[in-house]
């Protein structure tokens, strides 16, 4: 077994209760919920200064034109947005499909029924910004089957199988990354269109061949999401999911890709990057800043992409 992976038996006795309370958390009503992510912000901002070192670090190199004063106040509006994503994280165990579809409105799904029509699968790309574990509620929406792409977590299988558990609550299929090129073959033979899922701005191996300028610095990206559509010829489809009020999401989608002709692989992951970089700069305490998405540096032997 990798070790990585290798989870004890202590490890698992007290991996299983913690999400035993999350699950008991969950039907607590939101004005709790939310009353304990105020007292989380309070905490956070002011005492634990959660990853405090790592989230200015990613907003000074960033936005380098912003003073010292606009960069703490977008690192205090990501941690208050930050303690609500916890909470309603925490929620989307038993909240009602009902209760759901008044907070994560979707918009344009018109696009996806279009290529329903037309017989065409989807890949579906989008990133750690405002409230992405809302968002399998779309599955109930549309007509494609829907497979998620996720990434498998490390000695922790109570916790990796509540995480699949309700993302599949609304007919997704869970597909690990390590899989999902094949899996995703398989499944472009069967008749019913399909749409491919998955978050792609997490940070990769280090070795990883995609370099490029995003938010002012290198970045890697996991190669993955160009390949299939290189193979597939399928639309590519940008995921934006925009906060309207406290615990309160519209999602919209754009077309990004839909004519091959003339495209290599990394335009696909390039205009992604941009598209990214677009919405970010217009509200950035949505984004995940906690994250330590430049923690790897550009090997010299890997050029940097220009875009």
């Amino acid at each position: 077994m990798d070790n990585e992976f290798h989870e004890s038996f202590i490890s698992r006795v007290f991996n299983g209760l913690g999400v035993l309370c999350l699950k008991a958390l969950s039907f607590l009503p939101m004005f709790i919920l939310y009353g304990i992510s105020d007292l989380l912000y309070f905490l956070m901002k002011n005492i634990f200064r959660y990853r405090g070192n790592v989230i200015l670090t990613n907003l000074k190199n960033s936005f380098p034109e912003k003073s010292e004063k606009e960069i703490k106040r977008i690192r205090n509006k990501f941690y208050s947005h930050f303690c609500d994503l916890l909470v309603e994280g925490i929620k989307v165990n038993s909240i009602s499909k009902r209760k759901l579809e008044k907070r994560m409105v979707f918009k344009n799904l018109d696009l996806f029924h279009k290529y329903y029509e037309e017989g065409k699968s989807v890949i579906n790309i989008g990133m750690h910004y405002n409230n992405w574990e809302w968002i399998s509620l779309i599955c109930s929406k549309i007509k494609h089957e829907y497979l998620v792409l996720y990434f498998p977590i490390r000695g922790n299988k109570a916790f990796e199988n509540y995480l699949k558990k309700y993302r599949s609550r609304y007919g997704a299929r869970m597909v690990s990354v390590f899989n999902s090129v094949r899996t995703v073959m398989e499944f472009s033979k069967r008749e019913k269109p399909q749409i491919i899922g998955l978050m792609a701005d997490q940070s990769p191996r280090p070795d990883t061949k995609f370099w490029i300028r995003f938010l002012n610095q290198e970045t890697a990206f996991f190669p993955g999401p160009e390949k299939i559509a290189i193979r597939t010829k399928q639309p590519v489809v940008f995921e934006h999911v925009k906060k309207v009020g406290r615990g309160r999401y519209e999602v919209y989608h754009y077309p990004l890709f839909e004519d091959y002709k003339g495209v290599e692989p990394k335009d696909i992951l390039v205009k992604f990057a941009r598209k990214m970089e677009e919405i970010i700069r217009e509200e950035p305490e949505y984004y995940l800043w906690s994250h330590r998405r430049w923690k790897h540096k550009r090997p010299e032997d890997v050029p940097l992409i220009e875009s």
